[in-house]
């Protein structure tokens, strides 16, 4: 059985860069949507990348951004993967040469199916729930929407916790998870042992 990947999202703190790497994290995510708790700027992510080391992955997460604002961060931040949450076409994710990968808002009669063939070159498909504004709104989604016959790479986010990742990996068996609210002491404020525990629960799953 292959092993679940883990991104820890929405970090702004130089300690909860080093508790996701420290606590063996595939991925961390930084938020360029101003109107979210957990955005920084792209000076600030600067800072933030350089305590990465090599073979952890520096994601991107954008909503809706002007192409400008988004090659604006590029020029100052070593992003590997970008995420598109908004309303982006297929064309405006790939029109970067990165690596990215388009959230869905499931919901019932989302077709993702549908949704998936319209993002032909998105690396996998990050399924969250439908909530008002954009992530980290700590909201599960029903995981028997997601279609048997959705042949992504599914990366699987939305209220997602140390308590409920077992079941949700077993369930599901995404080829990732993802973070954010669920291992928070305050919005944007990481909880090194938190971060810990949903780890080791989801290796745990894949045992």
């Amino acid at each position: 059985m292959s092993r679940t990947r883990i991104k820890i999202c929405g970090l702004t703190r130089p300690e909860d860069i080093v508790a996701a790497v420290e606590a063996g994290a595939d991925a961390i995510g930084l938020v360029f949507y101003p109107p979210s708790p957990r955005y920084v700027t792209p000076e600030q992510a600067a800072e933030l990348a350089a305590l990465v080391p090599p073979f952890v992955t520096t994601v991107g997460l954008f909503v809706n951004a002007e192409p400008q604002w988004v090659e604006r961060t590029l020029a100052q931040v070593p992003l590997q993967l970008l995420q598109f949450h908004g309303d982006e076409t297929e064309a405006d994710c790939a029109r970067y040469g990165r690596q990215w990968i388009k959230a869905a808002r499931v919901r019932p009669g989302v077709d993702l199916v549908e949704f998936a063939a319209c993002h032909p070159s998105a690396g996998a498909l990050l399924l969250d729930a439908f909530v008002e504004g954009y992530g980290g709104g700590g909201k599960v989604f029903d995981w028997s929407l997601i279609p048997a016959g959705l042949d992504r790479r599914i990366v699987l986010s939305g209220g997602l916790d140390p308590d409920n990742v077992v079941e949700a990996v077993r369930r599901v068996r995404p080829w990732a998870v993802d973070v954010s609210s669920g291992v928070e002491a305050a919005k944007g404020i990481k909880d090194a042992a938190r971060i810990a525990a949903f780890i080791a629960g989801v290796r745990h799953a894949d045992g």
